[in-house]
């Protein structure tokens, strides 16, 4: 709507700036420089027509009937325009034009818009007053050529070159059709521009929008209705617009502002189809834009040169890699929608806010805050869904080498998802566990991976917890049904990462609660771990997995609970006392330690093992140390068919304590 509002205003002063090339004391020598003006438009190929012109002396008050433009851009831009009226014009030299108030009465806009379905705009303005006008005397030449794009950049040029205090619409109807597929009606009213000066506006402001649109769904007719208020926007910069129209600019690589702040609700959607939303209130803080790659030119030549048939491969992915330049060329300070929710035909759901920034492609973070939805099995409520890191332009570059359903993908394509999002986290859910009226909840779930080689990631993070109910009717969990255990509560932590200054790879896990039952640390290291193993190759991964080694392996168990679970569940199925039970299991894990009795470590272990079980709350610490180079591979070979030579291959240590 900017866009279109700017290229009226051209209009509007092209009309009047014809006449101040020279003198305006003469009523003929008016009329000449109005007519000089249009003929500049026909010179370039398009249509200008007008009425009389009249000039008062007394008042300086210019007016102009009967305006008709027609562009020479392919599809044309059509301008119609009863009056012009320019009053308190003067020129403060022989470069300059300016006027108090310049008014035009019921301008009409109307265009095409190219695509498989040719589609038809049009715009009718009732009323455009620009307060305090300053500008070129004279319009400069149109542009040669009749590109769309070069008569954007040309309008935002001239529009540069103007200023004024205001430029208000008090009300801006239009038409939309795009055929059977899309037609529809739309308004504005209260439209203002604020301080006008050097392609900048220092402040836009709409009171009101709403529009109807029919559309085609499945086969069915759907009729949507929707008002936008209160739309404000700050310190609009239209020479960056033109910046990015400009191919001897396109190698510029910086960052240009082209607005600030713009804000706009409440903002509200209903469907015939029985879909009503409403979103509080939508705020966008800065927009900037890097020539370098918002290349739009480009990508109009690429749709233009694949016409109206289906593109080939090869043009589908040229146009997906010249669309997604626009996100690499694109910066959002931070986009933010607060107080959304709809009423759809499978129940309501709210949102607290959804938040996003964008910069070279990739949203820094992309989150949704506040759920609450109805399920068919109960309430749903989300406190916090993020994705970190999405790389939106990569994915749709990624995306396009998807799309032969006669190829199936590779691998290593298949691989190039993992650095497209770098991390999830999801914070206050509590949603319904079955159909047994009681809910999940979990807290928190964190996960977060980087640090790639190639699209591999060699870092990771996971923590969670969350407390479940215990499925009563799974006969595994009864157990801990009958132990009180209802819900159960989890706590978890666990990292893995790889160093490649030391070729080493260490698995850690610093924390794992499950409440009532057990509390765990642990930390794996594997050494000489090779660049070569983070392959998307499977054979080259594979192949360099043969050169790692172990490296000291530590766990600690405190018990919580789960030995006495254990001995209950014991007792029960021999049907013996729990004192009977924990005896017995002592006695056989004792037992055990003659098949190893030719390894002191191990007997050790075996020992403190039964400790751990004859004492409720000990903790179990067990240390293995490799006793020399011990290859991975072997080593989980060993573990499948003799854990005992495998454990031989380490020092244990074993301890047990309150």
């Amino acid at each position: 709507m900017v866009r279109i509002l700017l290229g009226l205003v051209a209009a509007v002063v092209i009309a009047v700036g014809g006449f101040f090339g020279f003198e305006f004391y003469t009523q003929h020598r008016i009329a000449r420089e109005v007519e000089t003006a249009f003929e500049q438009i026909r010179a370039s190929g398009g249509k200008a027509s007008h009425g009389k012109v009249s000039f008062d002396l007394k008042s300086r008050t210019l007016r102009i009937d009967d305006i008709a433009t027609e562009s020479a851009t392919q599809p044309p831009v059509r301008v119609k325009i009863t009056s012009v009226v320019a009053s308190g014009v003067a020129q403060p030299d022989a470069g300059q034009l300016s006027a108090d108030t310049i008014e035009a009465s019921d301008l009409e806009i109307g265009s095409s818009v190219a695509g498989p379905t040719e589609g038809k705009l049009a715009y009718k303005m009732p009323r455009l007053v620009m307060k305090d006008y300053s500008g070129p005397a004279s319009m400069p030449h149109p542009p040669s050529s009749a590109s769309l794009i070069d008569a954007y950049r040309s309008g935002l040029q001239q529009f540069a070159a103007m200023s004024a205090t205001s430029v208000s619409a008090p009300s801006i109807t239009g038409t939309m059709n795009f055929g059977g597929a899309m037609s529809g009606e739309f308004a504005y009213s209260g439209m203002t521009f604020k301080d006008i000066k050097a392609g900048k506006i220092a402040a836009i402001d709409i009171e009101r929008a709403s529009f109807t649109v029919n559309t085609q769904q499945a086969g069915k007719p759907d009729k949507m209705t929707g008002e936008i208020a209160n739309i404000a926007s700050r310190d609009f910069d239209a020479t960056a617009l033109a910046a990015t129209l400009d191919s001897q600019k396109s190698s510029e690589d910086r960052y240009i502002r082209a607005y600030g702040k713009t804000t706009a609700g409440p903002y509200t959607v209903t469907s015939a189809q029985g879909v009503r939303m409403r979103i509080d209130a939508m705020t966008v803080d800065e927009i900037a834009l890097r020539r370098s790659r918002l290349q739009l030119p480009a990508l109009l030549a690429a749709i233009q040169a694949a016409g109206t048939a289906q593109p080939s491969p090869a043009q589908a992915r040229e146009l997906v890699e010249k669309a997604a330049t626009i996100y690499e060329g694109m910066r959002v300070g931070t986009a933010e929608m607060r107080g959304l929710s709809a009423e759809t035909p499978q129940g309501p759901f709210k949102l607290a806010a959804i938040r996003f920034n964008l910069e070279d492609g990739k949203v820094g973070e992309f989150a949704v805050e506040g759920l609450d939805a109805n399920t068919p099995k109960g309430p749903l409520k989300l406190g916090r869904f993020a994705l970190k890191s999405l790389d939106i332009a990569n994915f749709m570059r990624l995306s396009a080498q998807f799309a032969n359903p006669a190829q199936a993908p590779t691998p290593e394509l298949i691989a190039g998802l993992f650095p497209l999002v770098q991390g999830v986290e999801v914070k206050a859910v509590t949603a319904p566990f079955k159909n047994t009226g009681k809910f999940v909840n979990l807290d928190g779930f964190d996960v977060n991976w980087g640090q790639f080689i190639g699209p591999i990631p060699s870092k990771l993070r996971v923590t969670a917890k969350m407390t479940a109910p215990v499925d009563a009717s799974d006969p595994a969990m009864r157990q801990l049904v009958a132990a009180g255990l209802d819900p159960l509560a989890i706590d978890g932590d666990i990292g893995a990462e790889w160093t490649e200054a030391a070729r080493s790879f260490v698995v850690e896990a610093p924390k794992l609660e499950i409440g009532g039952v057990l509390k765990a640390s642990a930390r794996i290291t594997l050494a000489n771990v090779p660049r070569q193993v983070f392959s998307a190759n499977a054979v080259q991964a594979v192949g360099a997995a043969a050169q790692i080694d172990a490296g000291a392996i530590e766990l600690a168990v405190r018990d919580l609970g789960s030995v006495d679970l254990g001995i209950v569940q014991y007792a029960r199925t021999q049907n013996v006392s729990r004192e009977e039970a924990r005896k017995a299991i002592v006695e056989s894990i004792k037992a055990g330690s003659e098949d190893v009795a030719t390894n002191p470590d191990a007997v050790n272990a075996v020992q403190a093992l039964a400790r751990f079980v004859e004492t409720p709350g000990q903790t179990l610490v067990i240390k293995l140390t490799p006793l020399g180079k011990v290859p991975a591979m072997q080593l989980f070979q060993m573990l499948k068919t003799d854990p005992l030579i495998a454990l031989a291959q380490f020092r244990i240590e074993t301890s047990t304590g309150l």
